[in-house]
């Protein structure tokens, strides 16, 4: 699920050393349509490691001269290296496991009882795939190979899960922003625009 088609699987084929260089692993590779087409590239660090902008910039100069060379996308095209975010997609085995007790969204590729969408509660990932409590008598068994897109749901427990594991920069309202900048005149902005 890291790449659907063949021109994506090729781009990661030609993607995935040069993130490893650079101690860092693809999490998905998608061309997304229009005249001139986007190619996104999600990666984050070895091991989920908390992975900032300076890890996608270098990615994305470490990208730029092999893309060139081998011209994997014949038109014009404009290249998006990101993180993967709070509400990550689940694409490698492995994914599931790291987030267990965690609420996700699974699309199946092929309808399961006239059903290819659930949610449910991460509960296991095993050699049979990732298990996702539904509901109280459900059980969700399905390989990564299975399904067609598979996410985190934004919670409170997951926003905290984040911050706990340092893949949230300190907050507004948090005590513990000495160093950090604040910009006073974009509030002051803000209020003026609700009172308007």
């Amino acid at each position: 699920m890291i790449a659907w088609t063949e021109q994506e699987k090729r781009i990661l084929a030609l993607a995935e050393p040069v993130a490893n260089d650079l101690g860092m692993e693809i999490v998905r590779v998608r061309i997304m349509g229009g005249k001139r087409p986007l190619l996104q590239i999600m990666a984050e660090k070895s091991g989920g490691a908390p992975t900032d902008v300076e890890d996608c910039a270098n990615l994305s100069h470490g990208l730029s001269p092999v893309f060139e060379a081998t011209d994997p996308i014949s038109e014009a095209y404009r290249l998006e290296v990101s993180t993967p975010g709070i509400d990550r997609p689940l694409t490698r085995t492995g994914d599931f496991g790291r987030w267990i007790g965690h609420l996700a969204k699974i699309e199946l590729a092929r309808p399961l009882e006239g059903r290819r969408r659930f949610q449910g509660v991460i509960i296991d990932e095993d050699e049979s795939g990732a298990h996702i409590q539904l509901d109280e008598d459900a059980v969700l068994v399905a390989e990564i190979h299975e399904m067609s897109k598979a996410s985190l749901v934004l919670t409170d427990e997951l926003i905290e899960a984040a911050r706990a594991a340092g893949g949230l920069p300190p907050q507004p309202d948090e005590d513990d922003l000495a160093g950090f900048e604040i910009d006073e005149a974009a509030d002051e902005t803000d209020e003026q625009e609700e009172q308007a």
